[in-house]
């Protein structure tokens, strides 16, 4: 059951707002469900419950190299280092082996299956001759009586793999909350399975609101730009795992905006787990979110954060929805999106188990000024183990944060910070 989160106005720390955005979506897992898929859909999915081996890993007892399968004991047997077996029929990879009949040295291909009877693998380089016997892997038919010479230093188990030596039946080979990877998923095709249970994907609305924002690829009217902000938090939300739905640009009226949200919200509101919207809810005279939501059990104010002062979160209350999770966002592209890594990633790498960004102490290569009392966050390359910055502080500067690697978190305090300053950094990984 989501929490309500009464209307208000609040002035918060940037630790207060992560904690009520947490409080607000601490719901989400339970609301997701399970279903089923196949593995080939289930790459990024979150595994939805304990994955139990249903056979051993590997099946069966196999040969790690190529070489003759032998009882350990056969190679002992005299005074000298070494033992002259019979060759037995060969043993290739994906048959079923025959027993190996005492005192025989049977040729085995790595992953085969190792015969009942013996215990341990020579591999074909230690024996005499090393190489293979002609009718090995060949046409030439078997013969009866060729011998190979092994030496007695291989103790019992060498280069076997045995049956679940990996993992036992039984065992849980993924525990549920894992995020499915290459890795996990190559283990459950390894045991088998060609589908897995996994948490329905997350679902969000995203909307940017503001008469100046046109869509990329019009025509620019004057005093219009493109809205960046819809693909800057659609491409986030893809990147955390979420399936996402627009509703256009909403043009500043209240009641267009309540109206637009309401028939996004209306079709199957159920498949909706947070609205988060972008712009309309700052101080000016045509914050369009914060006109048509404040009375809809969303709170607006102020965190002590540059970029990205303003936010707005609450339990959306519709006539005719759902209640839904809401997070209102700042309309500068660069406060959208440290918006959405300081206050949204950092709960759904908690709630869902999304990868976290990496998390550095770095010094600073030069010295920075900041608003004292707030946290602010600087785009800026890691280089030789220090923070860079591109560009400077405000919140539209997009081609900069294009060219980012990290985020810098400038602590609140002091308002000047020299260089060799040590502060959190927030790794990204190469631009894109």
């Amino acid at each position: 059951m989501l929490p309500e989160v009464r209307p208000a106005t609040f002035r918060r720390s940037v630790a207060e707002h992560q904690a009520a955005v947490r409080t607000l979506l601490a719901g989400l897992p339970d609301a997701l469900g399970t279903q089923t898929v196949p593995l080939a859909a289930a790459l990024g999915r979150t595994l939805a419950s304990d994955l139990t081996a249903p056979r051993p890993l590997p099946p069966f007892a196999n040969s790690q190299m190529d070489g003759y399968a032998v009882r350990a004991a056969d190679l002992s047997t005299g005074p000298v280092p070494w033992a002259t077996l019979p060759v037995a029929p060969p043993i290739p990879a994906g048959t079923a082996a025959p027993p190996l009949p005492p005192g025989h040295a049977a040729p085995i291909m790595t992953g085969a299956m190792l015969p009942a009877g013996a215990d341990t693998v020579v591999p074909i380089e230690a024996a005499d001759p090393p190489q293979f016997p002609a009718f090995v892997g060949g046409d030439a038919p078997f013969r009866d009586h060729t011998t190979v010479t092994l030496p007695a230093s291989f103790a019992a188990g060498t280069y076997v793999r045995p049956a679940g030596s990996d993992l036992p039946a039984g065992a849980t080979a993924l525990a549920a909350g894992t995020r499915l990877g290459a890795a996990q998923l190559g283990l459950a095709a390894a045991l088998g399975l060609a589908a897995l249970p996994v948490r329905r994907r997350p679902r969000a609305l995203v909307l940017s609101t503001g008469d100046e924002v046109a869509a990329p690829g019009t025509e620019l009217a004057p005093g219009q730009i493109h809205d960046a902000n819809t693909t800057l938090l659609t491409a986030s939300l893809a990147e955390a795992g979420w399936d996402t739905a627009t509703a256009g640009i909403c043009a500043d009226n209240a009641a267009a905006f309540e109206a637009a949200l309401a028939d996004a919200l209306a079709p199957d509101p159920d498949v909706t787990d947070l609205v988060l919207t972008s712009g309309g809810i700052s101080q000016g005279a045509y914050e369009v979110v914060r006109q048509a939501l404040a009375g809809r059990g969303i709170a607006f104010g102020s965190v002590a954060m540059q970029p990205g002062g303003p936010q707005g979160a609450g339990l959306l209350a519709l006539p005719g929805t759902a209640p839904v999770p809401l997070l209102a966002f700042p309309g500068n592209p660069v406060s959208s999106f440290v918006s959405f890594e300081v206050f949204l990633r950092p709960v759904l790498c908690e709630l869902l188990g999304v990868p976290p960004r990496p998390l550095v102490q770095a010094p600073l290569a030069v010295a920075l000024d900041k608003p004292p009392g707030k946290l602010q966050v600087r785009r800026g390359i890691l280089e030789d183990g220090r923070f860079t910055p591109l560009g400077g502080p405000g919140s539209h500067l997009l081609h900069a944060l294009a060219h980012a690697t990290a985020l810098a978190l400038l602590p609140p305090g002091p308002g000047h910070l020299d260089p060799g300053t040590d502060v959190p950094v927030l790794t990204m990984g190469d631009p894109q």
